[in-house]
């Protein structure tokens, strides 16, 4: 593993560079699910501004009357199975910190219904407008009392760039996890459904303990007070249903009160020097003018100067590739730097045509600064390109300390086209490409006749072999590699999605559909061991969750789906005991702005910036790597 004088320096480093960022504070996170005939899975967070030492002790309370559970202060895992003699209905919990022998106050409180007690799900009610359904979800601490809320992007009738036709308007929907509706944002008839367009921001950007929500906005959009962004009665769709006119806006919501504080005209913008360029303007400017390049958003959350975090919205990648970032703070927006691959600046047209549908943040190199991971290519944190591989565009990236073996993070991408690079594993820091595979175009008896690779996954799924796996589907590449790029079986999972935490060990289970299953890597199989009957996923054939991350509970991670009716969320949490204590997944820098963009355009995983497996160095721990970053309250 890492070298643990190295690991000490660089930790060392680190947290004389970024000991000021800000972070969000979370409260104690307790949960408590069935877990068979009268037993209660509890389980809560270990949060980075504990001391190390910190045990807890973990109360049932039924008709007022409280009893503690443990005999000893519990120092392991952040969690407590609750074998009760009678049925949990009407039990509730809650949990005491213990720091030096001194037992603090008490923290958390989740009272055990009749449904919560047979079942390891908690259901949100929803408001769904006829002819919509609940799609991606972003969390966020709306309120500022130290828990998420959600907000939930509710879609209608959607099309993809490439395609013609007239969609209904986005919708966005905020509620608190007992389904009380905080409030209803409708975008209008100016901005088109479907995965590409609306990129939504749920995030504490100037730092008053509450998340803002920030997206592209045009005329027609209405907050929850009922005020219209531009003119209410434009119109700029075009005969094909597409919007290639009139003004866009970068609007700032409140989070609470879902009212529209800022609206400002958003950049990047469809053209550099015209107001309303014709399609003839657009295609000298992005290779297409009917939109299927220039009207591909992306964003993410960064904290580019090391202590704040920084709006960055995205427009284009198959070809012109430009970024705005912009900060918030005392309601005015500021805007930081605009970067375009195109604009003539020396050394930017090698950053053309490198993205993905998707984006990734972190601190790649060391400054205690994020850097914008946008596909094949990385931007530095001043808004200058920091490295170009010129691998070109791809659906799925991951990024992640994925090689543990070498210092650093890493970057696992693919190729969206047949190439030697098919599959393709870097520096994160400087692009050096470690290894690669090559894709194997079809010929002309079948085989694969698609674009290359449609999917790739780097996740530690295998305890033989240090650091994340790696496999990816299609063009012709079988079989499943290790972080050092050896191939180590002739065959890999069926699914190549997303993953979680979610056993009692630290390897990490896949995720797809409406399925968490585990890769039995004796036997070369997956095999179930949680199906949630009565949910659907999203996205069609991507089928990816509404949200999957660590929302409450301990470091392991849930998973958020809607119901086949579309009236309700399922949170599904495990209920699996474990030995291993880390602290709450959200305290990771990157992990917490990796959740920020989960539900941008073709959604990815979220990936902490620490390696998890049984072979993790402890003067790495993650303890060790997040406290630096949590501000006080």
């Amino acid at each position: 593993m890492k070298n643990p004088l190295l690991s000490l320096l660089l930790l060392l480093l680190s947290l004389t560079l970024s000991a000021q960022r800000q972070a969000e504070y979370l409260d104690r996170g307790l949960v408590a699910v069935g877990a068979g005939r009268d037993s209660v899975f509890v389980s809560w967070r270990l949060l980075a501004s504990d001391a190390p030492s910190t045990a807890f002790n973990i109360y049932r309370q039924v008709n007022g009357k409280a009893q503690k559970l443990n005999a000893l202060p519990l120092v392991d895992a952040t969690s407590w199975m609750d074998v009760t003699s009678t049925s949990a209905q009407g039990h509730s919990y809650f949990v005491t910190p213990v720091v030096n022998g001194v037992e603090g106050a008490h923290e958390g409180h989740f009272a055990i219904h009749r449904k919560a007690a047979s079942h390891s799900w908690l259901t949100i009610p929803l408001q769904t407008p006829d002819g919509y359904i609940p799609g991606d979800i972003a969390p966020g601490d709306l309120d500022g009392d130290g828990s998420y809320e959600l907000v939930v992007h509710m879609t209608g009738r959607g099309h993809d760039n490439s395609h013609h036709g007239v969609t209904d308007a986005p919708v966005f929907h905020a509620y608190k996890m007992d389904g009380t509706l905080l409030w209803r944002i409708n975008l209008g008839i100016n901005i088109r459904e479907g995965a590409h367009y609306t990129q939504f921001l749920v995030y504490d950007f100037d730092g008053d303990g509450r998340a803002e929500v920030v997206m592209k906005t045009a005329d027609g959009t209405i907050d929850w007070v009922g005020k219209v962004i531009g003119d209410a009665k434009a119109d700029h769709r075009n005969n094909d249903g597409h919007i290639l006119r009139g003004p866009e806006y970068l609007t700032v919501f409140d989070g609470l009160t879902g009212a529209a504080l800022c609206a400002i005209p958003y950049e990047p913008s469809r053209h550099p020097t015209l107001k309303n360029p014709t399609p003839s303007d657009m295609a000298q400017v992005w290779d297409d003018g009917n939109g299927n390049r220039s009207e591909r958003y992306l964003a993410c959350v960064a904290y580019l100067d090391g202590l704040h975090p920084s709006i960055v919205m995205c427009r284009g990648y198959y070809s012109r590739v430009s970024m705005a970032a912009f900060d918030w703070h005392n309601g005015q927006m500021t805007k930081r730097w605009l970067f375009d691959s195109d604009d003539g600046t020396p050394g930017n047209r090698a950053f053309h045509g490198q993205g993905n549908h998707s984006v990734s943040v972190g601190d790649v190199d060391g400054d205690g600064c994020d850097e914008i991971i946008y596909g094949s290519a990385v931007i530095n944190n001043d808004g200058k390109g920091l490295y170009s591989t010129g691998l070109g565009h791809a659906d799925a990236l991951h990024f992640s300390d994925l090689d543990p073996s070498r210092p650093g993070l890493e970057i696992f991408n693919i190729q969206e086209y047949f190439g030697d690079a098919g599959m393709n594993f870097r520096d994160a820091r400087t692009g050096e490409i470690l290894w690669k595979v090559a894709s194997v175009k079809a010929d002309e008896d079948g085989g694969d006749k698609g674009e290359g690779p449609g999917r790739g996954v780097a996740f530690n799924v295998d305890p033989r072999y240090p650091g994340n796996e790696c496999w990816v589907r299609g063009a012709g590449i079988v079989g499943m590699w290790n972080a050092q790029g050896e191939k180590i079986a002739e065959v890999n999972p069926r699914s190549c999605n997303f993953a979680v935490w979610w056993d009692g060990d630290l390897l990490r289970e896949l995720l797809d559909g409406n399925r968490v299953m585990k890769w039995d890597w004796k036997n070369q199989r997956i095999q179930n061991i949680m199906v949630a009957d009565g949910c659907v996923s999203n996205n069609g054939s991507k089928g990816t969750p509404g949200l999957s991350a660590d929302l409450f509970g301990d470091w392991r991670e849930e998973v958020v789906l809607r119901s086949l009716d579309n009236r309700s969320l399922r949170i599904y949490t495990t209920n699996i005991p474990t030995h291993h204590r880390l602290v709450t997944l959200m305290h990771d820098p990157i992990y917490r702005l990796s959740v920020a963009w989960q539900n941008v355009a073709y959604n990815q995983p979220p990936h902490p910036g620490f390696y998890i497996g049984d072979d993790m160095d402890e003067l790495v721990h993650p303890a060790l790597l997040i406290i630096k970053y949590l501000s006080e309250k």
